[in-house]
């Protein structure tokens, strides 16, 4: 259990790491996609990017 904390984790970080640069081409702004502000924060919830970029991923597995 441990180790799928880990990679949740890791996953979170890597995608605020490239959260900037995937917006530039239109990701992150997506019908889908949630932006809240809360207690002075914005949240961000990438559910359609998140969606479109595993099929993506998906698709190059089957691919190679």
């Amino acid at each position: 259990m441990i180790r799928w904390f880990i990679v949740i984790f890791l996953a979170l970080m890597l995608i605020s790491w490239f959260s900037p640069l995937l917006q530039k081409p239109g990701f992150g702004k997506l019908p889908g996609d949630l932006r809240f502000r809360l207690f002075g924060r914005e949240g961000f919830v990438p559910v359609t990017t998140t969606i479109l970029l595993s099929f993506a991923a998906s698709l190059v597995s089957k691919l190679i």
